[in-house]
Formats: C-alpha cells, structure tokens, sequence
C-alpha cells in the first residue's frame, strides 16, 4: 500500500502531486515527500502555501518562459526559487498560424504539441540539465513546474524517473494522470474548437511517445540521452539512486 497520497488537494494548484512510490532501479521505490511536480504555483491560497511548508519543500524549479513569469510571478517563504526558462512555443505558432488566417485543427494542434516535445529533447537538454544539478545537489524536498503541469514539467518527470530505472509503463501512468487532474482556467477559450483546446491543455500518449521517439532517433534510447546530454554518468546516476530511491527492505 502507498504510504502517502500522490495528489494533494490544493486550492489554487490543481496539477500538484509527488513523484514518489514508483518502483526504480532493483525494485527499490522512489522516495516520497521528496520529488513535487506541478501547474503554476501564483494562485495559491494561505492554506495552500501552508500545505506546502508542511510538506517541507525548499526549493522550486520553474520551466516557465519570461512573459508567463511575468505575469503569474509567485513567492512562497522560505523557499528558493529558480527559473529554468523553457519558452512555450506551441502557444507562439498557434497563435502565428491564427494570425495569418489559417483554421486550426486537432490534428495539426496534434502536431504542433509532438514537434514542441522534439524540441524538449534537442532544444532544451541544457535546461533539463540544470534541473538534474538542482536535484544531485541535495535531496532537500523541491517542486518543479510549468503553467499546466503537464507539457514541459511532464517531460522533466518523465527524464528523472527514467533516471531512477521506473519503467516506461509507469512513466506514462505518471504522465497521463494531468487529464484526471488538471483544470483548465476559462480564460484560456479565446474561441478555439473545444476539440483544439482537449489537445492543447491536455495530455496524450503520442506527445510523450514522440519525445523519447527523438531520443532514441538523435541519441541511441535514454541511456546515452541522460549520459551525453543531461552529464548523468555512473556518479550522477548513483547519487541520485541515494537521494531519490528508498533503501532495499530488510
């Protein structure tokens, strides 16, 4: 049985949950109330930063670009803050492809949300190599997120797993629970087909599935990937397996 609840039921985070109770490299699990993965963390409410401060979270990673910064900024006491900008670009050609007349589809929202994936994986390793120094650095409990949870924190979740031997099945277990969780705020309609909006602010198996399909094109699998990309060698990986993976069971 799980020792803790993965979802934490917060007012103003809908997407909030812990990464902790899969199982990872020798059947060890991963360690709960250590790894927190998120939406945005600006409409919190007083009790909802107090759930945090109870959880022990010291630190929080934030892959939102500048302009999302911006305008959602947050702080929450006693807790170090850094931005790992990844800037969201399947907004940016939507909106391009809006401006210049042409009709967004689901398909071609589809198609938008795999190639922004691609670019996590060849794009963005520099940024998702920070996020591995934050958590090699010490295994103080910390949340990293984006605006929705789901794109750009749901790749980061899916690189550190992966680092801890959690099978791909489990991964994208871990990955599709934004659809049961996630609330999409009403502002974000601007008259979009609900269909292109279910793509947009939802998960799918295909966007994960095109990532590491990258992956395993430019790189040879996930192995080389975390190794020559993401500076994850035997050390690394062997330190994270201290701080991140729960001993065996005596």
């Amino acid at each position: 049985m799980d020792q803790f609840s993965r979802t934490l039921n917060l007012a103003g985070a809908s997407n909030f949950r812990d990464l902790g109770g899969y199982r990872g490299d020798e059947g060890r699990t991963v360690r709960w109330r250590k790894l927190f993965r998120s939406d945005h963390l600006a409409a919190l409410t007083a009790q909802d930063t107090q759930a945090i401060a109870d959880l022990g979270v010291t630190r929080a990673l934030d892959f939102r670009g500048q302009d999302e910064r911006t305008a959602q900024a947050y702080e929450l006491p006693n807790v170090r803050y850094h931005a790992l900008s990844i800037e969201p670009t399947v907004v940016q050609r939507a909106k391009e492809m809006v401006s210049a007349g042409q009709q967004m589809t689901a398909s071609i929202a589809v198609g938008l949300m795999q190639d922004t994936y691609r670019d996590f994986v060849t794009h963005n390793a520099r940024e998702y190599a920070l996020l591995f120094e934050h958590l090699l650095d010490s295994d103080a409990p910390l949340v990293f997120h984006c605006t929705a949870g789901k794109d750009r924190t749901g790749f980061a979740a899916a690189l550190i797993l992966s680092s801890l031997g959690v099978s791909r099945a489990l991964i994208m277990e871990d990955y599709l629970l934004t659809n049961g969780l996630y609330r999409r705020p009403a502002s974000v309609n601007n008259g979009a087909p609900n269909e292109v909006l279910n793509v947009l602010w939802r998960v799918q198996e295909d966007f994960l599935e095109a990532a590491f399909d990258a992956v395993e094109r430019d790189y040879g699998g996930v192995e080389p990937y975390l190794t020559q990309q993401l500076k994850l060698g035997e050390k690394e990986r062997a330190r994270l397996a201290q701080l991140y993976l729960a001993p065996h069971a005596s």
